[in-house]
């Protein structure tokens, strides 16, 4: 392959990649995206048939902005290649009032001037008796914009998209150097050298390789799905939140026309395997959903604690657990420290990245994912 110039080059086409390079390719840039492997694919952080979609969201007030502009964005991209992205379907927030899970979501609804409807205990258990245990001072926060997005779905219609747009995409193709010369990006690929004006790399848990000084800390998670108990409606299963202890956090996507309901724990904070990202261990053990079917036993009615199906999954950890999202240092941006939370505000990070690639205006709040905050 000769040597190619572009505006932007997106190295990683997960959900943040692929988000940037269709944003990048609406507003008329020259971009190119690289990947190591051919999305969509089920070797990094984007996949698993559904993911969870909040939008009042309790890990940081201002990701409720972030929400509400991918949820536009998700349904122009809907409207743009047919694919089914989002259902709203609604949710429920639940733990004790001093919660993170309840407070934080209370927070973030107040400071977009939205009263959300609070269940006490008595409520809950009367509209949803599948919570087992429920404390007398639990409540749950009603998010009527919650809902499920489709992962794989959508990082086919944004590359789709953007290559209809005239943005190229080089897969399989790894990566091998990136070196900001001032003028351009000089960037090493298996298939030869590309260069660009800019670069975002949103690697997912390889960005570790390209940034070893920003604290990033790429585990291994289970994505893991569960049948009813016969003759038990998995209609009663909607999108939930509980957070049961500051330590425990169960959460599901609730059920989809058809389809089992797709059970986890929080990440979080909570101890989880080290990656080996040379050889990721993709075999799972019965200890790997030992505490998950327990929590099931123990929280949850209707639903067999014996999982239909499991599936290893990446995320990358931040010590704030806030996403790292901007420029990084010359002309590299990064895109980062997903914390198992990432997807359903891909639409807007692929907005803030493709506005910050080209020095033009973010309109939503930035300080708190800008790479820099970790400088010393």
């Amino acid at each position: 392959m000769a040597e190619q110039q572009f505006d932007v080059a997106v190295i990683g086409l997960g959900a943040l990649g692929a988000a940037t390079l269709w944003r990048l390719a609406e507003q008329g840039v020259k971009a190119i995206g690289i990947d190591q492997f051919t999305p969509p694919h089920d070797l990094g952080a984007t996949h698993g048939k559904t993911r969870l979609f909040r939008t009042f969201c309790l890990e940081h007030p201002a990701l409720s902005n972030y929400a509400r502009l991918s949820r536009r964005l998700f349904q122009s991209l809907e409207q743009s290649t047919g694919e089914s992205l989002l259902s709203i379907t609604g949710g429920t927030i639940i733990g004790r009032p001093d919660s993170q899970a309840v407070s934080g979501t209370l927070q973030a609804a107040q400071r977009l001037g939205v009263q959300l409807p609070v269940w006490s205990s008595t409520e809950l258990a009367a509209r949803q008796p599948q919570h087992l245990g429920l404390r007398s001072d639990e409540v749950a926060v009603v998010d009527n914009e919650a809902g499920v997005a489709n992962p794989e779905g959508f990082i086919r219609a944004a590359l789709q998209r953007a290559q209809q747009l005239s943005a190229q995409v080089l897969t399989p193709v790894r990566v091998d150097a990136v070196q900001d010369q001032g003028a351009a990006v000089r960037i090493v690929t298996s298939a030869g050298e590309i260069r660009a004006s800019q670069v975002v790399i949103a690697g997912g848990a390889w960005l570790t390789r390209f940034a070893p000084d920003l604290p990033l800390d790429p585990v291994r998670t289970i994505m893991t799905w569960f049948d009813p108990v016969a003759g038990y409606s998995l209609d009663a299963f909607p999108v939930f939140v509980r957070e049961i202890s500051p330590q425990l956090t169960l959460w599901g996507h609730g059920a989809q026309a058809g389809g089992l309901v797709k059970l986890g724990l929080g990440d979080v904070g909570v101890p989880r395997t080290a990656l080996n990202l040379d050889n990721p261990d993709r075999h799972i053990t019965r200890e790997d959903t030992a505490e998950l079917r327990a929590a099931v036993r123990q929280w949850l009615e209707g639903i067999s604690p014996e999982p239909a199906s499991a599936h290893p999954c990446m995320i990358t950890r931040t010590p704030d657990a806030q996403f790292i999202v901007g420029r990084y240092r010359g002309n590299i941006l990064v895109a980062g420290g997903d914390n198992g939370h990432a997807f359903k505000h891909a639409p807007a990070i692929g907005e803030v990245l493709a506005r910050q690639a080209q020095g033009n205006t973010v309109e939503l709040e930035t300080a708190f994912i800008d790479p820099r905050r970790f400088a010393h």
